[in-house]
């Protein structure tokens, strides 16, 4: 599909003269787009054809936004920062542009099947299970909203918007009541701790902690998989993430841990202030926008991918230019699936592109197939993957 046609099908939706034939070729153009709300929030305003036509640019201008917000897929949320010229007119050309890329990828390879004997499988959801200090466990996702337990002084509820919260209300002098917060395959929670750090924890992970928090003057947890901390700041009571092999210590920051046992390294990304990264034998201070890189014996500090590193709290797949095994153990994670290769695909692919991890999993796997590294076949809990 060329530009020009793109162009008459976002006029004719605009105007609400789309016939049948065109909104089907509209949608299927745009489909990779439907479920981010950034993007709709631009493409979706009230344009009239006069507004179509209203930003003039030079040709120069139009390849600049271009490689800017399509190519650069990271760039796609600093729109709004643009000027209102240039906003107005990198939302047609992002929505324009994105549709000829999908489209244009999509036909290179035969669709995912996804009817008769071949299942598609939904995305994961918001849900975890709490394990009290006396062994009680609570499934979030069917417990009412409203106080769960009273633990060392503690209050234990479920917010509104499903979040856990501890809030401390009473003595807490028995600081060895021990609660464990955890994501099975396909949920992702989140937590608020006493001390009022926020916590993401991704799939297939947990976080163990006293109900108090503080153990000794310190602010400890033990995580296992992977979370996102925005640490509330206290200079008097440093706040540490233990991980196998590792220990991560701050004052108040923002930073993500990946500590799943089937990756090769823990890896520590910082998005602002600083931590201080221990392993066995070196630790390393790392500055907003490092990664440090653990393998059991070294600790290697690295420039961070942003985009990659914090995707799945954003709820988001960006695999631009990750190993292709990598991404789909991300994937397993969300989907709760089994992943079986064949032995003609490659150890390393570089998979691409990024789609909302609230699309189905026959969605995220039509964009990888676009780039022509795999093919797959979805039965049942299983994907096969072959070249």
């Amino acid at each position: 599909m060329n530009t020009e046609r793109l162009h008459y099908l976002y006029q004719q939706y605009q105007l609400g003269q789309l016939t049948q034939a065109e909104s089907q070729e509209w949608e299927s153009a745009i489909a990779d787009l439907s479920n981010d709300a950034s993007l709709l929030s631009l493409v979706d305003k009230d344009w009239d054809l006069e507004d179509f036509k209203a930003p003039v640019l030079t040709d120069g201008e139009q390849e600049t936004i271009f490689n800017y917000v399509v190519t650069q897929p990271q760039n796609r949320r600093k729109i709004r920062s643009m000027w209102p010229r240039i906003a107005a007119a990198a939302s047609i050309i992002l929505a324009v542009g994105a549709g000829i890329f999908f489209y244009a990828n999509r036909s290179k390879t035969d669709a995912v099947q996804t009817a008769g004997n071949v299942n598609d499988v939904a995305p994961g959801k918001q849900g975890a299970t709490l394990t009290l200090a006396n062994g009680k466990k609570i499934r979030l996702s069917a417990a009412a909203n409203g106080e769960l337990a009273q633990e060392a002084g503690v209050t234990i509820t479920k917010s509104a918007n499903g979040q856990l919260v501890y809030e401390i209300k009473g003595n807490t002098t028995e600081s060895n009541k021990i609660n464990t917060l955890s994501t099975a395959n396909g949920e992702t929670y989140q937590l608020r701790l006493p001390d009022g750090s926020q916590v993401w924890l991704n799939s297939a992970s947990s976080l163990t902690y006293t109900a108090s928090l503080n153990e000794r003057g310190k602010r400890v947890v033990r995580l296992s998989g992977e979370g996102y901390f925005e640490v509330a700041k206290d200079k008097a009571h440093p706040f540490v993430v233990q991980t196998t092999g590792q220990e991560v210590e701050v004052l108040g920051t923002h930073f993500n841990i990946n500590s799943y046992a089937d990756e090769p390294v823990v890896a520590t990304t910082l998005l602002e202030g600083s931590v201080k990264v221990s392993g066995e034998s070196k630790q390393q201070m790392l500055k907003p926008g490092q990664q440090a890189l653990n393998n059991g014996t070294a600790i290697r500090v690295a420039k961070a991918d942003l985009e990659t590193a914090v995707d799945w709290k954003n709820n988001e797949f960006y695999l631009d230019k990750m190993d292709f095994r990598v991404a789909m153990r991300k994937i397993a994670r969300w989907y709760d699936v089994e992943v079986i290769y064949s032995g003609s695909v490659p150890e390393h692919l570089e998979a691409g592109g990024w789609i909302p991890r609230s699309s189905n999993l026959s969605d995220v796997l039509k964009s990888i197939e676009s780039s022509g590294l795999a093919h797959f076949k979805i039965e049942g809990r299983r994907l096969y993957v072959s070249k």
